[in-house]
């Protein structure tokens, strides 16, 4: 009998379909205690990291997340990469902890992060901690600490893209392998763009070009209930500064070693982590003339080698309700910043050697308790600091005769803080939390000991420098809707006080040498000399909140927003500082984002993000303008995880002012760009 029109013919006695199980192994964790719930916490999904072509601008769509300067990675100097948590003040060094599965990624003589050592491709989430204060994490998570964790481990491909834009843009990362080994490659070439444009621009100023290379590879094995994971990274990126001989290159590598035996079920088991990260960077700087048709040579810093090495471990338990862990960690910094000044008829004739030690280490305690509709935890953390070995040797490069020699004494403290917080589950929809911190950040081997130039403004190190303590308290309300459409949402009021925030202060302008800090040296005219130094305070409050949901099944959107308002206090250390706002510090941050599966196979997504006005200098003169920048992504899905896509970044076209020298030049933010590629996720 033949079949008829819909009919399918069913083999009874054919067995059913293989299931195929895909084993995912992930580096060896312990379960986060469930006490983060109380504090203010944002995961950046798999889905954002997709779309965005870098780590920082997915972490830029939670609100108050920013680089120090409006640039992201794909222009801005490894000096200005460091990310802060809350708008309460930009910093150079970051004041927010970043680790990858435990282990700190922060440069270890600057505190700033080299994002492009960190492709999406290669991270599974993200895991947002505001204000959370030093807890189990460490120093270093003044305003709070961006978790990454890594991809797991599979047989086969688990992700790849690669894109083209124009430029000369050109992007590739992969990350894949077998159960046992990950390897994660990925690479770039772009010509960039001319950050100073319209009337302004002259011959001196040039592309921020951009090529950047890096490999990492996990090895893991189970030795019974027992994991163990290395991780080994290398890296390299080179980029223009913008002006004629003005150049940056930074190198490095790093290290993990991790054991554990995580508990089999929920909270429990210990882990020992050892790490090393090692950091080279070459950094050139000119002067410009005022006309800005040609620069004069001003700094050669050819060589900054630094070592960070560190270990942590944990011990978790459970008993009922109550689950805790306690913890130590340290880390080592070292570090000798190498360097050429002071040019004479085109040419350098001097020279600088300036570097370090620093030391910061602890233990701590953290626990929880769940009980019904309450959530209570609380911590404690000791830590004993210190820095060491601080030189500045200067000399005449055609004799070698020392011409300063500027040991600084060596500084210690200990430092004590904890967190406590409650959460309260008023129904399974709406829930009520507060908590209350303290955490601090001490100096990097960059702030005490490095001087630098841009353009022509100078800014002096500090060895006398002083840890950065902040104390805060908030409260929160939000809820989880899933009945009908899903509707997720949070809000947050914030308080926060930085004592002895590490900030440039401005000592005078040139041309000439400035009495107040000789050491300095001559400050051309135009140039503005700035030292670091502990000023004051800052108190800042503030409100952020995030949402996300679905109109459709087809159809999502999410937003978030920060409103933060931050004044300085400099006392008796900064007076004319008081009553400003801190340097790189904006008011509102706004954040938006629409994702449209338009047909089965037709993705339309935006983004987009708002920053209000801020200022590039401590004294509120560089007026950097408000304003916001639209991003668009169309992706045609060709098979499972399988896409092509278009991507336009700044669909309008906005002029973002990301920075103003001290004759009031502007540099603005990345023109439109046009991308096209392939993408796979698995």
């Amino acid at each position: 009998m033949g079949l008829t029109s819909g009919e399918t013919m069913v083999d009874a006695a054919a067995p059913p379909p293989a299931t195929v199980e895909v084993v995912v192994v992930y580096p060896p964790r312990l379960k986060p205690l469930g006490g983060e719930a109380v504090f203010s916490t944002v995961q950046i999904t798999p889905e954002i990291l997709k779309a965005t072509p870098r780590l920082d601008q997915a972490l830029e769509t939670a609100p108050g997340v920013s680089l120090f300067r409006r640039t992201t990675s794909l222009s801005a100097n490894p000096t200005t990469q460091g990310v802060s948590l809350r708008a309460i003040a930009g910093s150079g060094a970051g004041r927010a902890l970043v680790t990858l599965d435990g282990a700190p990624v922060n440069d270890p003589f600057g505190g700033w992060v080299i994002w492009t050592a960190l492709p999406s491709e290669g991270i599974e989430g993200v895991n947002i901690v505001r204000g959370a204060g030093s807890g189990p994490y460490g120093a270093g998570a003044l305003t709070g600490v961006i978790e990454l964790q890594e991809r797991g481990a599979r047989d086969g491909l688990g992700a790849l893209d690669i894109s083209a834009g124009e430029r000369g843009s050109y992007r590739a990362a992969v990350s894949g392998g077998t159960k046992d080994v990950l390897l994660t490659v990925s690479g770039e070439s772009n010509d960039g763009y001319i950050p100073v444009r319209g009337p302004s621009q002259g011959a001196a100023d040039t592309p921020l070009d951009l090529e950047d290379a890096n490999a990492s590879v996990r090895f893991q094995h189970s030795f019974g209930s027992v994991q163990a994971a290395l991780r080994l990274e290398t890296f390299e990126e080179r980029r223009g500064a913008g002006l004629l001989g003005a150049r940056s290159t930074a190198t490095g590598d790093a290290e993990t070693l991790t054991i554990a035996q995580p508990a089999g079920e929920g909270v429990g088991g210990w882990r020992l982590q050892a790490w090393a990260r090692g950091s080279d960077l070459a950094n050139t700087s000119v002067a410009v003339a005022a006309n800005r048709a040609t620069t004069t040579p001003a700094n050669n810093e050819f060589s900054t080698p630094a070592q960070g090495y560190g270990l942590n471990a944990a011990w978790q338990g459970r008993e009922g309700g109550l689950s805790w862990e306690l913890g130590a960690d340290a880390r080592w910094a070292m570090g000798t910043d190498h360097e050429r000044f002071k040019v004479v008829s085109n040419q350098y004739t001097m020279g600088r050697d300036a570097g370090g030690q620093t030391f910061v280490g602890g233990g701590y305690v953290d626990a929880d308790y769940a009980n019904g509709p309450w959530l209570v935890t609380a911590g404690a953390r000791l830590d004993e600091w210190n820095s060491s070995d601080a030189r500045r040797h200067e000399f005449v490069l055609a004799t070698g005769v020392t011409t300063l020699n500027s040991p600084a004494p060596d500084a210690s403290g200990t430092v004590p803080t904890g967190r406590i917080g409650v959460r309260y589950s008023v129904d399974p929809d709406l829930w009520l939390r507060g908590a209350a911190y303290a955490g601090f950040r001490a100096p990097t081997l960059n702030e005490l000991e490095r001087p630098f130039r841009v353009g022509n403004d100078v800014t002096e190190a500090n060895p006398l420098l002083r840890p950065e303590k902040l104390d805060g308290v908030e409260i929160g309300i939000g809820g989880d809707q899933v009945a009908d459409a899903r509707f997720n949402w949070q809000t947050t009021l914030f308080y926060n006080e930085l004592k002895d925030p590490i900030t440039n202060v401005t000592i005078g302008v040139g041309p000439g040498t400035l009495p107040a800090l000789p050491i300095a040296g001559f400050i051309v005219a135009g140039g503005t000399l700035r030292q670091r130094q502990n000023a004051g305070q800052i108190n800042a409050w503030g409100v952020e909140g995030d949402a996300n949901g679905e109109i459709f099944t087809t159809l999502s959107w999410r937003t978030a927003f920060a409103f933060t308002h931050a004044r300085v206090d400099g006392e008796r250390a900064a007076p004319q500082l008081t009553g400003l706002r801190p340097a790189q510090t904006p008011a509102w941050t706004v954040t938006g984002g629409l994702d449209w599966r338009a047909m089965e196979k037709l993705t339309l997504s935006s983004t987009v993000r708002y920053v209000s006005t801020q200022y590039d200098d401590d004294q509120n003169t560089r007026r950097l303008p408000p304003g916001a920048e639209l991003d668009g992504r169309a992706a045609w899905a060709i098979a499972p995880g399988e896409e092509v896509y278009l991507a336009v970044d700044n669909i309008a076209d906005a002029h973002l002012s990301t920075g103003k020298a001290a004759d009031f030049t502007d540099s603005w933010s990345e023109p439109r760009t046009f991308r096209v590629g392939f993408s796979y996720r698995r």
